[in-house]
């Protein structure tokens, strides 16, 4: 595998995750980086993910990963929570939920051959702002900006 499949693969874990994420939100690429054999590509979610729908949010995205066989290997309950996995082929995922309730995801690469590498090719759902600062997220949602915790189903 050379970066440019790599890139690709990374692009099928977020694509993959996001189809997962019910209701749909808004999504921005963030940065994409390199080094010497390895990529790392980055999402930002314009939706406001409010402090009440954190944990849903965050279960929506574990069960999805673990449906795959995603390993967990770290979990961070803070102010900034954030789950780290690893894919069976030893891709790096993680989701971090910052300030005003934006989700960042992050897929890193295995190290590989090295080649040229393409930006991503997703259309993004809203405005995106590749190679600019990411804003606040700024995009209400009905569901996950509430300020209520989902009620449970009997």
């Amino acid at each position: 595998m050379n970066m440019q499949e790599a890139a690709v693969r990374a692009d099928e874990i977020l694509d993959g995750t996001f189809v997962a994420i019910k209701p749909p939100v808004h999504w921005t690429h963030g940065q994409s980086t390199q080094g010497g054999c390895d990529v790392q590509r980055r999402r930002a979610v314009m939706t406001i993910i409010s402090e009440e729908r954190r944990g849903s949010f965050l279960g929506v995205i574990e069960r999805y990963w673990e449906s795959q066989g995603y390993k967990q290997l770290s979990v961070n309950n803070s102010d900034m929570p954030a789950m780290y996995y690893r894919t069976p082929d030893g891709f790096n995922v993680r989701v971090l939920v910052g300030s005003n309730g934006q989700a960042f995801f992050e897929v890193a690469t295995p190290c590989v051959n090295a080649s040229k590498v393409s930006p991503p090719k997703a259309e993004t759902v809203g405005p995106n702002y590749a190679g600019k600062e990411t804003p606040v997220p700024d995009v209400r949602s009905d569901f996950w900006s509430v300020k209520s915790s989902p009620s449970s189903r009997a």
